[in-house]
């Protein structure tokens, strides 16, 4: 499982400063929305110029114009970047035509989505890496319910990343659905010890994982 740094809200400095000191237990960095759309894309390159061994993911949650924004997003540096699943099949289509051509990829948002269909048809455009979202204002309501994780149920070709509120008391829920990615936010950034937290965060990823292996 991959562990992402969800980096959002955040100002630049803040942003830098938080990739260096969970570096060594993060897998992935998210740049967040709100922090793309204060900085641009200039933060996608530095972060890459800085960290050009790290997956990078532009959280660009694009609806349309897919093919310009998935340039977009692969020319600063972005590895991956985000597209509603509500968006166009053909905005969809785009970005993974772009992103086929640089060897990049696209992940598409299930929030808002709560009918296993729109699972179907995006497997059937060659859809390979989707978020389950339990968005930041739904997380004000309740916690993430077993319900999210239907949707991606008897969908074996797609791979599974899922946010929302995870942290370290919520974390053993979550991991009991394998995930193949966990995107953390506030879980870390806003901790007082972001570094312990990321650290410890990964330290129960590893051993869920040899658990399981362990089990099988």
């Amino acid at each position: 499982m991959n562990l992402q740094i969800a980096l959002d809200r955040l100002t630049e400095e803040e942003c830098m400063h938080l990739i260096q000191e969970t570096y060594e237990s993060t897998d992935w960095i998210e740049v967040g929305t709100g922090v793309i759309k204060e900085y641009g894309m200039s933060i996608l390159r530095r972060i890459r110029k800085e960290y050009p061994e790290k997956v990078i993911v532009a959280d660009m949650k694009t609806c349309d114009a897919g093919k310009h924004e998935a340039a977009q997003a692969f020319d600063a540096g972005a590895d991956i970047t985000t597209v509603m699943a509500f968006a166009a099949d053909q905005t969809i289509q785009d970005m993974l035509q772009v992103a086929e051509d640089r060897n990049k990829r696209i992940m598409v948002d299930l929030l808002g989505i709560t009918d296993q269909e729109r699972l179907k048809q995006l497997a059937a455009m060659g859809v390979g890496l989707v978020s389950l979202h339990f968005g930041k204002d739904m997380q004000q309501s309740g916690e993430m319910s077993d319900d999210l994780f239907s949707l991606v149920k008897d969908l074996p070709s797609l791979e599974v990343a899922v946010a929302g509120g995870i942290n370290l008391p919520s974390l053993p829920t979550i991991l009991a659905h394998e995930p193949d990615t966990l995107i953390i936010g506030s879980g870390i950034t806003k901790q007082p010890d972001p570094k312990e937290t990321a650290s410890l965060l990964k330290g129960e990823i590893d051993k869920y994982e040899a658990n399981d292996s362990d089990g099988q």
